[in-house]
């Protein structure tokens, strides 16, 4: 079996470099399609879908369509196998390790080498070869809503609040702990958590009420109540929020309200209204699918797809702890560099 730590290791041939695929007309063709067979879940001795066990999200596909792909919901198979290959090329090495949407910029990209562009950009992230094998398929963006594959505008208010946000990372502030992200400090990851290729394993138990969902990262555990029961008062916040589950057919729908705006999503409202729906579409793959409506944000609501795959691996520790010597280390440095001659606290 192959080891799940073990990145880009023994990719297969392809029959196309991804030069002449970038030269050819390959990008103006639309990829065949074809409607997905209907799949009957097995169920739980409570006559739910079945959706337990540990599933992963190692997706390489965007968040949003990149500007190349503009007009282009799916690529074909020759497009797939290149871009794979090129991830070989890239990360089979012991080069810089690509985080999130990272990797799919690379390949797209005509890049001797990678290097690190949203993580750890002056020191290199950690070698590739730590890092799992990310799944690459025929969509260009996670974004099925809008239909251009791009986040819809922001509202007045949110361009506002997303301003102060990008302010306020610039200035990378280390006064204390409290100024570092939630997940540096070893918090949580928040919800919905979107990113791939990196501990993201989750593990779904089922009982007749609740359904639990157990993250990787962190640990954090969300417990949905599943028997009808209002959210709670608008008043009470929660880096997690509040959520409430319900079945529509086979389709596991999960309603999320009272999110804290100080989460892990950062630079949305407290408006902030998160709906899942969790849909078993055969016996390796759940279709994971999240609505953000956030009227004080963005113009409209927009809605991502993420195939989560099932995996025999277990959910694994994850030696976090808030006051860990990283953090340490983060304030030490931030001290020393107040003290250089050209440094400032507003140039932190």
């Amino acid at each position: 079996m192959k080891q799940r730590y073990m990145a880009f290791l023994g990719v297969a041939v392809v029959l196309v470099g991804l030069a002449a695929v970038w030269q050819t007309p390959l990008f103006g063709q639309s990829a065949a399609k074809t409607a997905p067979r209907a799949y009957t879940p097995s169920r739980t001795v409570d006559g739910q879908p079945d959706l337990q066990g540990v599933w992963a999200n190692n997706n390489a596909t965007p968040l949003e369509r990149p500007k190349i792909l503009e007009g282009r919901k799916f690529l074909n198979e020759q497009e797939v196998a290149a871009l794979k290959k090129r991830a070989g090329e890239l990360f089979g090495g012991d080069g810089d390790a690509a985080f999130g949407d990272s990797i799919y910029e690379a390949v797209l990209s005509d890049v001797k080498k990678y290097k690190p562009t949203t993580f750890d950009t002056e020191t290199g992230n950690y070698n590739a070869f730590w890092i799992v094998e990310r799944d690459f398929d025929n969509r260009t963006s996670l974004i099925t809503d809008p239909d251009d594959g791009k986040l819809p505008p922001l509202t007045p208010a949110g361009e506002k609040l997303r301003a102060a946000v990008l302010e306020a990372q610039a200035r990378g502030g280390a006064d204390g702990p409290e100024d570092r992200p939630l997940n540096e400090r070893c918090i949580t990851f928040g919800m919905p958590d979107l990113l791939a290729g990196y501990n993201s394993y989750y593990r779904i138990f089922q009982t007749k009420n609740y359904v639990a969902i157990n993250t990787e990262r962190i640990h954090d555990s969300r417990i949905i109540p599943l028997d009808g029961r209002p959210h709670v008062g608008s008043a009470v916040k929660s880096w997690m929020g509040d959520s409430r589950g319900h079945w529509q057919g086979d389709t596991l729908v999960v309603e999320t309200t009272n999110l804290s705006p100080q989460g892990l999503f950062i630079g949305t409202s407290d408006k902030l209204k998160v709906t899942e729906r969790f849909t078993r579409i055969g016996p390796k793959t759940i279709n994971y699918e999240v609505t953000m409506n956030d009227p004080a944000t963005w113009t409209k609501p927009w809605t991502l797809m993420i195939p989560l795959k099932h995996s025999d691996d277990e959910v694994y520790e994850y030696a976090c702890h808030e006051g860990n010597s990283g953090m340490t280390g983060i304030l030490a440095g931030a001290r020393a560099l107040e003290k250089t001659p050209t440094s400032t606290k507003a140039q932190r």
